[in-house]
């Protein structure tokens, strides 16, 4: 088999995963404020990625060299995080991965202010048409918005605006800076939340917290298999993916059809950002692939990140 489509075949397997992860937050999400969701399910998370933190040997500690930089990326993730778990709860699952879809036209327009990217005419205009698809999903005016569709466009943009940070912090801070503060922070946050929001929650709906950080988890180490297997222009797309994954579970469990909006405005968003995918696979285009080295889903901050580990592991393979 050759790389690329082992690459691809693992990268459609990993966002199956994820999808899979969606529909139990959706299903806890009719029970449990998105607040005790997000806790216990990066309380479950934490043992895992300690053990896979232990395994850091880069010199340093845990005070991070650019703390505004952290902070603001940290602030982002959680606020992701929570708006995401949310909006899963409140929408049919098809429209949230439409919304979030937007995340790498999201991230090459923050791009510019904070990288310094120089973004031509092409994909300024993927941009716009991108950002149109939106507004037909959304159908403002004729339909009646909600806390999750605005949710799902906080997440889409706090989870850009933590990836971007990363791409500019992240060459200097450790990674198990940049893994722990956003867990930590959830954990903090959500907790005191928790004061105001708990629900006792049977064994089978605390099963169903751990299985959601065990999904994150495999699917992780999937996508890292994806890219280590293929080129990144390949992979990447793979997770537009969801969106047949979305149409079925959202059938299959909760009797959500696909409405013809959503359908259409999902195409848009896709061909937009497939097309700044590949236009940052040339040279010539763009100096820092921001949306090419963005390997995770939207940054959230409950699950560990595929570059670090990623990038720990390629390193391990050139000192092998």
């Amino acid at each position: 088999m050759q790389s690329n489509t082992k690459g691809a075949l693992l990268a459609l397997l990993a966002f199956g995963i994820f999808s899979t992860h969606d529909v139990l937050i959706k299903f806890l999400g009719g029970s449990y404020s998105a607040f005790q969701i997000v806790f216990f399910s990066v309380l479950f998370g934490f043992p895992i990625s300690t053990l896979m933190l232990m395994n850091d040997k880069t010199d340093g500690n845990l005070r991070p060299r650019h703390p505004w930089w952290t902070a603001l990326r940290t602030i982002s993730a959680v606020i992701a995080g929570v708006s995401g778990f949310y909006a899963f709860s409140m929408l049919p699952m098809a429209q949230v991965y439409a919304i979030l879809f937007t995340s790498p036209l999201l991230i090459t327009l923050l791009s510019i202010p904070i990288l310094g990217e120089t973004v031509g005419i092409r994909r300024g205009m993927a941009i716009i048409v991108g950002l149109l698809g939106v507004l037909i999903v959304l159908r403002p005016g004729s339909t009646d918005l909600g806390l999750g569709h605005a949710a799902a466009l906080v997440s889409a943009v706090g989870g850009a605006l933590a990836s971007i940070i990363v791409r500019k912090i992240g060459r200097d801070e450790r990674s198990v800076v940049l893994i722990l503060y956003p867990m930590m922070a959830n954990v903090i946050l959500m907790g005191v939340m928790m004061a105001f929001v708990y629900r006792p929650m049977p064994a089978v709906h605390f099963g169903a917290s751990a299985m959601i950080a065990a999904l994150a988890f495999i699917a992780t180490l999937t996508i890292i298999a994806a890219y280590r297997a293929g080129q990144a222009v390949v992979v990447a797309p793979m997770q537009y993916s969801q969106i047949l994954w979305a149409t079925a579970y959202g059938l299959i469990f909760f009797d959500e059809l696909l409405d013809p909006n959503t359908a259409i405005g999902a195409s848009v968003i896709i061909a937009s950002g497939i097309y700044i995918v590949l236009r940052e696979d040339r040279s010539n285009a763009s100096e820092n692939t921001p949306v090419l080295r963005t390997r995770s889903r939207f940054d959230a901050g409950t699950y560990l990140r595929v570059s670090s580990l990623l990038g720990r592991a390629k390193n391990g393979e050139k000192k092998a």
